[in-house]
């Protein structure tokens, strides 16, 4: 449930758009190439999850398997990029449940994330229970979608014929809406960051990261193909919300009330499993001192990092109160690709006793990430590379400034 409310989220009511600007009808090929590499990235978190049964996800494999600074880079671009996915998450839940002027959005984002936050400090427990009413409202009105464009009467096939483009077209622009719509399948991974809190995870973590993944690819593949009958490349294209657009252009407009429901839900389900997710592999990092030691602390009753998601919470919330955040699908995705990239070669690494998949898995995948990051739109690899600089030349200046009191104290 933890990978479904994480993947089954917004991103499926946002990511459609992007991806037809980029690649028109090609962006079928592209969810296809997505949810391949996805897989590679799954087993390979499946198989890590396994052998280091612990919070912090690939921040802790990239340490074990490749060493420290590895280990820093993934947890670095986990944080920072998923920190940013809240607040998109929380300003796209405020669109689709407000339309009202921005301060009131803004207002009812900050609500979300404090609510949020709460309820995840109560515990895991709390936060599955919520999540299986979010993915069952988020499943519904995507049913609803399907069935609408069905019984609307305007669907057309010539929509899905040869390879329409919108933007850059071709394969070019495929391998970027690849990149764009594998920001909605980067849920399985809040299920190996929380394996301190799942029973038999050796067991568990592996069985639920592929299962949440396959459930998920189905699900896209049939609203991806429906909404591209119902309303067309171009359509998709210019809509701020294309699962909206595509049951408006089915004739099926009355439905877009539950669009508008089921948007927010998603979002709500989306920014859940961010805050559980982030809050663990800051508790990783902040037990290793690659992020301040306070958000180490466990509470002693929920075993949650009541700490980290505290700081999580107040962060976002400003984030949400202060800057514009929707487009930030091309920045979250590059820290994402980064991540998972790493977690490919730490797998790789694994010797034959800890493995469950072959390793031309591990190299695929790799390489599947390094190429969605150099075909994602340029100001989204600018920004992400400038984040992955900053945070890497911090630890270097505090490495080093240890090292410096270190031998000065030795020489006292």
């Amino acid at each position: 449930m933890i990978g479904l409310g994480s993947m089954i989220g917004a991103g499926v009511f946002a990511a459609f758009g992007p991806a037809a600007r980029a690649a028109g009808t090609g962006l079928l090929i592209g969810l296809v190439i997505a949810a391949l590499i996805a897989y590679c990235n799954a087993v390979a978190s499946a198989q890590l999850a396994a052998a280091y049964p612990t919070s912090g996800g690939t921040y802790i494999y990239g340490r074990e398997r490749l060493g420290h600074w590895w280990g820093f880079t993934a947890g670095w671009g986990f944080v920072v990029g998923k920190t940013a996915s809240c607040a998109a998450m929380a300003l796209t839940f405020a669109t689709y449940a407000v339309p009202g002027p921005w301060w009131a959005q803004r207002a009812v984002a900050v609500a979300g994330v404090l609510g949020l936050a709460a309820l995840n400090y109560r515990g895991v427990t709390k936060t599955v229970l919520l999540t299986r009413v979010l993915v069952a409202t988020s499943l519904t009105a995507l049913a609803v979608v399907v069935v609408g464009i069905a019984a609307g009467g305007h669907a057309n096939a010539e929509h899905l014929g040869g390879w329409s483009a919108v933007g850059a077209g071709g394969a070019y622009g495929t391998l970027q809406a690849a990149g764009l719509l594998f920001f909605a399948f980067a849920g399985y991974a809040r299920v190996a960051t929380m394996a301190e809190e799942v029973r038999d995870p050796r067991r568990t973590i592996p069985r639920a990261i592929p299962i949440a993944l396959f459930i998920t690819v189905a699900v896209y593949l049939v609203v991806g193909v429906a909404a591209l009958l119902a309303a067309g490349p171009h359509v998709l294209a210019a809509a701020t919300a294309p699962l909206t657009a595509a049951v408006e252009s089915a004739g099926a407009g009355a439905l877009a009330p539950v669009m508008r429901v089921g948007g927010a839900l998603a979002a709500l389900g989306a920014l859940l499993a961010l805050i559980a997710g982030i809050g663990r592999t800051s508790l990783a990092m902040a037990r290793h001192r690659d992020l301040p030691g306070w958000l180490a602390a466990v509470h002693p009753r929920n075993q949650v990092p009541h700490h980290a998601e505290i700081a999580l919470a107040v962060v976002v919330s400003a984030l949400v109160a202060t800057v514009d955040l929707r487009g930030v699908i091309g920045f979250s995705s590059f820290g994402v690709l980064a991540y998972y990239a790493i977690a490919n070669a730490s797998a790789f690494t694994q010797p034959a006793a800890d493995r469950r998949w072959p390793r031309w898995l591990n190299l695929l995948g790799a390489a599947g990430c390094l190429t969605l990051v150099a075909t994602l739109p340029w100001q989204s690899v600018l920004a992400g590379a400038v984040m992955f600089a900053a945070g890497l030349a911090g630890r270097w200046l505090i490495l080093r400034r240890k090292t410096a009191n270190a031998r000065r104290s030795a020489a006292t």
